[in-house]
């Protein structure tokens, strides 16, 4: 079931994957369930806002980023085993609907649990650029995967 497990990961391993298209209606949707401010919501009042028109919520830039994270863990069979927490994020520029985000990770640091000695602790930096490779927004996390059995 499994293909990659934490024998498998180095510190300084980055990796390129994702496309998600960023749309009106998703960012509505969610700024209307979770983050109803006005420039997520009113075309007019974002347009009176820093942004200068409608755009995602913060939160719903990560929830974009941890789609495409999620599918590629699928997609590469990681061992993954959820996370503990972040340590940062940062929103860097507001996404737009029309954007296509992508992501890329690189491995910090890595150290087997002292608890629970059938897993791996990483501390991983991903980045969420645009479609014209504008830096959108930083996070660094952590996230625990399964030691190969053996």
């Amino acid at each position: 079931m499994y293909k990659v497990f934490f024998e498998d990961i180095a510190v300084g391993d980055v990796q390129k994957f994702g496309s998600y298209e960023v749309t009106r209606e998703e960012i509505l949707e969610f700024a209307s369930k979770y983050d109803p401010q006005p420039f997520h919501l009113d075309d007019e009042a974002a347009k009176h806002s820093v942004f200068g028109k409608l755009c995602a919520s913060g939160w719903h830039t990560g929830a974009m980023m941890m789609r495409m994270l999620v599918d590629h863990v699928k997609a590469t069979g990681a061992a993954s085993m959820g996370s503990p927490g972040l340590d940062e994020i940062r929103w860097l520029e507001p996404v737009f609907p029309g954007e296509t985000l992508s992501v890329e990770t690189e491995i910090l640091g890595t150290r087997e649990s002292k608890s629970r000695p059938n897993i791996g602790l990483i501390k991983a930096a991903y980045k969420t650029f645009n479609q014209d490779g504008t830096l959108k927004m930083t996070a660094i996390s952590n996230y625990m995967i399964l030691r190969r059995p053996k």
